[in-house]
């Protein structure tokens, strides 16, 4: 029978949906969760437990969203349905919206036995996520800081993860990057079953220093490196006990770094070619290979899934607008950024200096505190970027940090997007490739404006 309350949060959650599409307010991505959590008994676990071919949880600082992509394009093709929370509002009221769209007036899915659920999930909202959705896997992408007025230290984030664990399924599987030593500890007195993922790749081994977000192993011994590819992530051991980078059962080799594509090859295997470019959409999608494999994918749709995955909004996103491409590539932390200024300066190598655009915001969203720039190795691009231009709430910032960078003077350093999008077109020709560098608002901001110009679809939640 079902329990008046989740007829009445259903209820709640479907009248707030329909009013934010009416109101043209949003896509109504998170509101009708939160209208149903006020209700409840538990939205998210109502419904989502009812999704009989199991559920998969993905969490980390980066790579939560191209991760889920990537496995959803795997479910595709292997002809599963499933329900994603695809617009990534990855909170609690995100997912339960995400469920209140499937669910009928009596809060039941049509067809759940037959569906999987795949969903996207804040690092802190991990416990809840895993005592709601009991997950069947549970995809871990990395650790490093981010966002220290909304999550604390790293440990405090672990601490979370912990606590998440505590809540699992015992027979659930774990999917953790073995080259994080912070994920790999979460393998630490779990009775379940473990899938590794992890980089098998020497020539992008690095001994640049990087932002270090884990330097001691949980017995007090240092983090030692035989290679490092970047940050704390590599192949490590323990200084003082028996604690090591176990052997990945999902490896990548013989990686190819292009402008809009990456090749690798799967356990030393044939080579698999996706839409996606960078060292960490590599590891974003080595995560979601384990996820699909551990969740009984057949390899077939796992490849298949690759190749046919598509960037999320801001994400190596491409935009056309009067002839010149804007490439969106969203940073929100030092770790992410690095690995966005090393890949520009991959793309920089035997070409014209390159134009770039930064936007940084301090909305809460984005984290308050943007002191977390003068982390970021802006240095590896210095001599490579050509014109550039300073946007957002703190473009004032961002200039002062690349001039100390030896980027030089800005062209333009502008708050408002319309201005800041007419600065970079007037400094343009057709044909000009502009690599974007935003925060998340200051990328809804651009978004917005490009969508008022006809150059991308609607207005994002």
């Amino acid at each position: 029978m079902t329990n008046p309350r989740t007829t009445a949060a259903v209820a709640a959650g479907k009248l707030a949906s329909l009013a934010s599409r009416v109101s043209r307010r949003g896509g109504g991505a998170a509101l009708p969760g939160l209208r149903a959590e006020r209700l409840g008994p538990s939205p998210a676990a109502n419904p989502g437990r009812t999704l009989g071919r199991g559920r998969i949880v993905v969490t980390g600082t980066n790579g939560k969203t191209t991760t889920s992509r990537i496995i959803a394009a795997a479910m595709d093709a292997a002809g599963m349905p499933y329900v994603h929370n695809r617009e990534g509002s990855n909170l609690m009221r995100g997912m339960a919206s995400t469920l209140l769209a499937e669910t009928g007036p009596l809060g039941s899915i049509r067809g759940a036995k037959a569906k999987a659920g795949l969903f996207e999930t804040d690092e802190a909202t991990m416990p809840a996520a895993v005592a709601a959705l009991q997950p069947r896997v549970l995809v871990f992408t990395n650790l490093f800081r981010d966002q220290l007025d909304r999550y604390g230290e790293v440990d405090t984030v672990a601490g979370l993860w912990r606590k998440a664990l505590e809540r699992a399924p015992r027979d659930a599987t774990l999917v953790l990057n073995a080259d994080d030593p912070s994920v790999a500890e979460m393998a630490t007195g779990w009775s379940g079953p473990v899938h590794w993922f992890g980089l098998d790749d020497p020539a992008y081994a690095t001994e640049t220093a990087g932002a270090f977000d884990a330097r001691w192993c949980a017995c007090g011994g240092d983090y030692r490196y035989e290679r490092r590819y970047f940050a704390h992530v590599g192949f490590w051991r323990c200084s003082n006990c028996e604690r090591k980078r176990p052997d990945p059962q999902t490896s990548g080799s013989s990686v190819r770094l292009g402008l809009e594509s990456a090749t690798l090859s799967i356990d030393s295997g044939e080579p698999a070619t996706m839409p996606l470019t960078g060292l960490y959409n590599v590891y974003n999608a080595l995560a979601a290979i384990g996820a699909c494999r551990a969740f009984g994918l057949p390899e077939p749709a796992i490849r298949a899934g690759l190749a046919n995955a598509q960037p999320a909004f801001g994400r190596q996103e491409v935009v056309d607008i009067d002839g010149r491409k804007l490439r969106l590539y969203l940073t929100k932390n030092p770790a992410g950024a690095n690995q966005v200024l090393l890949l520009l300066r991959e793309i920089a190598r035997g070409r014209p200096p390159i134009r770039v655009a930064l936007l940084l915001n301090d909305r809460f969203a984005d984290g308050q505190d943007v002191s977390w720039i003068w982390d970021v190795d802006y240095e590896a691009l210095a001599g490579l970027a050509g014109t550039w231009w300073a946007g957002g709430d703190r473009a004032e910032d961002l200039a002062v940090r690349l001039k100390y960078a030896g980027w030089g003077t800005a062209s333009t350093v502008e708050h408002d997007p319309e201005r800041f999008l007419d600065a970079i077109l007037s400094e343009t020709m057709a044909g000009d490739d502009v690599f974007v560098i935003p925060t998340y608002t200051a990328m809804l901001d651009l978004r917005e404006e490009l969508a008022r110009r006809g150059a991308v679809a609607g207005k994002l939640e």
